[in-house]
């Protein structure tokens, strides 16, 4: 099939995408819809005047039209089909007829190319990268030289007490080297260093886009419309995959029915009354604990200071995440056991608060009030789906004993003890 005979099959495709009539296509353009008709089947030639006037309708260059996506398309087929029994000839005609199939092909095999990336990069910096190598290698001789002195007392059955001593100070000092060398590799795991192409999940994105914008959006407050949502996501340029789109989505039409029922300056006068008390603030308001929490962390920090925000899925999954530098929150799965947040989610509709702190952070000590949400009401065949919700406030000149102790995850906890613990710590003798 020639390339400049599938040029109607194209204008029919966009115009369908967008939801134009064929009669309102004709009208605006000039022509009659019998002609337009022709042409969409492919029986008219088309160019000049007529090609560029409805591609300025159809929002779309001419040159998309004229030559269209298929030339990408059809290289892309080509290159998929490569290596394999798949007739070379036909691609530009599967294009030209099937456009959408073809485009599901092309993203498909896009997407796998980018994870086989993913893969070889990740397989580079587990086999280059130095710092990597280096704490590995410290670890592993750490550990070994541990194993060494111990293997020394055990054997011995006689052995001079000043040499018992010197034995003890090395496995002191090995043991210290060895958790300092362990928690140095699991910060730098986790902080996820620049790489020429940086592994990120769609959470990853979503909330690097939100600590961006200062999880506050002028644009949505007021009485924005659901298409000032996605003016402010077209505009997210740190967003790429489309996964990170539809949470970000999610996140902003949230934060837009948030903001209709609690408009800015309501809140913000509000605060000035009762000072940045929920208790409080949610009686003044007339609003229920969720919908307030989600609100005032997503205020500017200019107008009311710092405010953490914790949310996670009836599983135990962090599925937002706001914290506080006395408050830290991990970057993927679910957080320590003995967080508020997941005390409330065994006791539904009952609020919790308490006074944290992270051990291990510079004995910070943080306010946090929990509260759960039921997103969805049990069905005589569906379970009731909670959501739970935990507001981190700072909190000054609190003794440290009033605070409950608290981690961030297991895997790098030095709580020892723990009851809640679901992982050995690889920075405590867990390792």
């Amino acid at each position: 099939m020639a390339e400049s005979s599938i040029i109607g099959t194209r204008i029919r495709e966009r115009r369908v995408q967008q939801g134009i009539r064929q009669s309102e296509l004709a009208k605006r353009v000039g022509i009659s819809p019998s002609y337009l008709n022709l042409i969409e089947h492919n029986r008219r030639k088309i160019g000049g005047k007529i090609l560029n006037r409805l591609a300025e309708v159809l929002e779309v260059e001419p040159s998309l039209l004229a030559e269209g996506a298929e030339a990408a398309l059809i290289a892309t087929l080509n290159e998929a089909a490569a290596g394999r029994a798949a007739p070379r000839a036909k691609a530009e005609e599967f294009a030209g007829r099937f456009p959408s199939w073809a485009q599901l092909l092309v993203d498909l095999h896009t997407q796998n190319a980018m994870l086989e990336q993913s893969v070889r990069t990740l397989t580079d910096r587990l086999a280059h990268d130095p710092h990597l190598a280096a704490s590995l290698h410290d670890v592993i001789s750490t550990v070994t030289a541990i194993r060494s002195t111990a293997s020394i007392l055990v054997e011995t059955k006689e052995l001079e007490p000043e040499w018992q001593g010197r034995f003890h100070r090395n496995i002191n000092e090995e043991s210290k080297r060895l958790a300092e060398g362990a928690e140095s590799l699991v910060r730098y795991l986790e902080a996820a260093p620049d790489t020429q192409a940086e592994i990120k999940s769609p959470q990853d994105e979503l909330h690097a886009y939100l600590d961006e914008k200062g999880f506050h959006f002028p644009a949505l407050e007021g009485d924005a419309s659901e298409a000032a949502v996605e003016v402010v996501l077209d505009a997210a340029q740190t967003i790429e995959s489309e996964a990170a789109r539809q949470l970000a989505r999610s996140v902003l039409r949230q934060y837009r029915e948030d903001a209709i029922r609690l408009p800015l300056k309501q809140v913000l006068d509000a605060i000035g009354r009762s000072g940045l008390e929920p208790g409080l603030l949610a009686g003044d308001l007339a609003v229920d604990m969720p919908t307030l929490f989600r609100r005032l962390a997503m205020l500017p920090e200019v107008e009311i200071g710092p405010v953490g925000l914790a949310i996670c899925d009836g599983s135990g999954a962090l599925i937002f995440r706001k914290p506080l530098p006395e408050f830290s929150m991990p970057p993927v799965g679910s957080a320590c056991g003995l967080w508020p947040l997941y005390q409330v989610l065994a006791q539904s509709h009952a609020p919790v608060q308490a006074l944290v702190r992270q051990v291990g952070r510079n004995a910070q000590v943080a306010r946090a009030l929990a509260v759960s949400e039921e997103v969805r009401p049990a069905g005589f065949d569906t379970p009731a789906l909670m959501r739970a919700h935990m507001l981190v406030l700072p909190v000054a000149g609190v003794a440290q004993g009033a605070a409950r102790d608290v981690g961030v995850t297991c895997r790098i906890c030095p709580l020892s003890g723990c009851a809640a613990r679901r992982e050995p710590s690889i920075i405590s003798g867990g390792f």
